[in-house]
């Protein structure tokens, strides 16, 4: 249930802090003093969109924050599911900055508007005086047969498959498509490849060929430079290894007089072993090293298929050139071996599809058991409501063959219907089109009520359900929400003092006009306080002593 309230910079309001009871909550006050304002800072942490114009003070941003307890509800795979961490007490906020950048967060966890939607909707149901149009949508009728069938976990399984089982149609059409495109280009794709095969590629070759060609290009100067430098080390009668030979001998030659030289004479040895091997590396280079015409160009001519083939298909790498020779090799494979693959596929589909035919049949045997039950009860609640020459039936079929074969939808094979007549001999229709504002604002309370009494919903809002209602029937819709309020917690806004003498609790809205801007302000009546409050709702600011008397009736003090 919603405990607290916190709304901060939105509309009319400051700041304002509301706690909530559990049961049957009233919210009263004067046309404009700033009751939907409230639902509206609500619907912000349940994931509607806002903007920057509707803030109290432009310069600071909106913040809206809900507390709400919400064990028993079985929320905690929904927490599980999108790695937020799950809390008996958990908080919903809302930031908004004066730039319209909004940021959401579940228990300090940053959330998306979708997800914070998908939450808001499991905790709160609001219901105004301008919603009773969705009683005339297929969508919600289902909906309430389904939530009296209770086959919530057999719904989720179908669901679950069908979009496993459109998921697969859609990759079989694009199959399909793909497979005949693979059969037109076939010839082409072969032609391609058989080239690229062909033509025998490695993913280095290019590199190795481009560097031997470049060696070949220029072996006379190599081998020129390589034979002089063998011939300043070597050959030559003031050759390095000649003079270093020479100085090793004067070293020798004072070894005995001190120890330093001879360390010094070693280092000069090593150092013409390694002289020498370096000498014997470049003849044996030099001598390996010679033009190759005829090499050269046979390295030229693979370089050149090789730069033609990566122009031909836009690359610049051999590694490019393979990957399109197994692109190719699976277009040819799929050209080839395609059917097989559309004919696999459309077994599992035809598998699927039966599977989820005995599905959808379970569903709709529970539907149709459910609609007496529904019928009934919601006949009931409107008879207690003055309503007693009601009638109601629901129709279920099936629903029509979609161009993929089959009457499968998302939520099964029915399609679900509710007529509707208020008056005794009017034939039923529509409940749109038989039924006043009145009448449909007590019908949808009746539904709302079956559907409290078999879904685990923590909180239920009623914006001014009670328009058009009066009198004793206004007491009797009073007696339903407060029915109501015993399985879940009820807030409602109401100008009708024989509902607001059904309140737990009662919280009065009103306008401040003390201070230099208008101000919404909300504050919970003692009894003496709700006494008042409901005789001036029954008969103006200054209530005399009947309207007294008749507001402790109402309120059974």
């Amino acid at each position: 249930m919603l405990q607290k309230l916190t709304i901060n910079n939105y509309a009319l309001i400051d700041n304002l802090e509301i706690e909530f009871d559990a049961g049957l909550n009233i919210l009263t006050g004067e046309t404009g003093a700033g009751k939907s304002i409230i639902l509206g800072a609500l619907s912000l942490i349940l994931g509607q969109r806002a903007e920057s114009k509707y803030f109290f003070n432009q310069q600071k941003k909106c913040v809206i924050e809900g507390a709400f307890k919400i064990n028993g509800f079985h929320l905690s795979g929904f927490f599980e599911e999108n790695d937020l961490d799950y809390d008996s007490d958990t908080v919903l906020r809302r930031e908004i900055s004066a730039d319209g950048k909004s940021r959401a967060f579940v228990n300090d966890t940053p959330v998306n508007l979708t997800k914070l939607k998908q939450l808001g909707e499991k905790l709160i149901d609001i219901h105004s005086q301008h919603a009773t149009r969705e009683i005339n949508d297929p969508e919600f009728q289902l909906l309430v047969v389904d939530g009296v069938a209770g086959h919530v976990e057999l719904l989720n399984n179908y669901k679950g498959k069908y979009k496993s089982y459109r998921k697969a149609l859609s990759e079989l059409q694009q199959l399909i498509e793909e497979n005949d495109k693979a059969k037109a280009d076939l010839d082409y794709f072969q032609f391609q490849f058989d080239e690229l095969e062909k033509a025998g590629l490695s993913a280095d070759e290019q590199e190795l060929l481009e560097k031997e060609l470049y060696t070949l290009n220029n072996a006379e100067e190599i081998k020129r430079n390589l034979l002089g430098a063998h011939y300043l080390m070597h050959e030559g009668e003031t050759s390095a290894i000649i003079q270093l030979r020479e100085a090793g001998q004067q070293l020798s030659g004072i070894e005995k007089f001190t120890p330093e030289v001879e360390e010094l004479n070693e280092r000069l040895k090593s150092t013409l072993i390694e002289l020498k091997d370096i000498a014997a590396e470049i003849e044996g280079l030099e001598q390996k090293t010679f033009t190759n015409e005829a090499r050269a160009e046979e390295v030229n001519t693979r370089l050149s298929l090789i730069y033609n083939l990566q122009k031909k298909h836009r690359v610049s790498t051999n590694a490019e050139l393979l990957d399109i020779q197994n692109i190719l090799s699976d277009k040819i494979q799929q050209a080839v071996f395609g059917d097989e693959a559309v004919e696999k596929l459309n077994k599992q589909i035809a598998a699927a599809r039966t599977e989820l035919e005995e599905l959808a049949a379970q569903l709709s045997a529970n539907r149709k058991k459910a609609i007496p039950a529904i019928k009934t009860k919601v006949l009931t609640t409107l008879a207690e409501m003055g309503m007693d020459n009601s009638a109601l039936e629901i129709e279920a079929g099936r629903t029509e063959i979609q161009r993929t074969g089959d009457n499968l939808t998302k939520n099964g094979i029915d399609n679900v219907r509710f007529l509707f007549s208020a008056n005794k001999g009017h034939a039923l229709a529509d409940m749109s089109k038989v039924a006043s504002g009145g009448e449909l604002s007590r019908l949808m309370l009746s539904i709302k009520s079956l559907i409290a009494e078999y879904t685990a919903l923590p909180t239920i809002i009623f914006d001014e359900i009670d328009t058009g209602v009066s009198g004793e029937v206004a007491n009797k819709v009073g007696q339903v929400m407060e029915r109501l309020s015993g399985n879940l917690q009820v807030i409602t806004i109401t100008h009708l003092p024989q509902i607001a003498g059904k309140g737990n609790s009662h919280y009065f809205v009103y306008k401040d006009n003390n201070a230099a801007v208008t101000n919404t302000r909300i504050k919970k009546l003692n009894d003496d306080e709700r006494v008042l409050e409901i005789a001036k709702m029954l008969s103006g600011d200054k209530p005399g002593e009947s309207a007294l008397l008749n507001a402790r009736e109402l309120l059974k003090k």
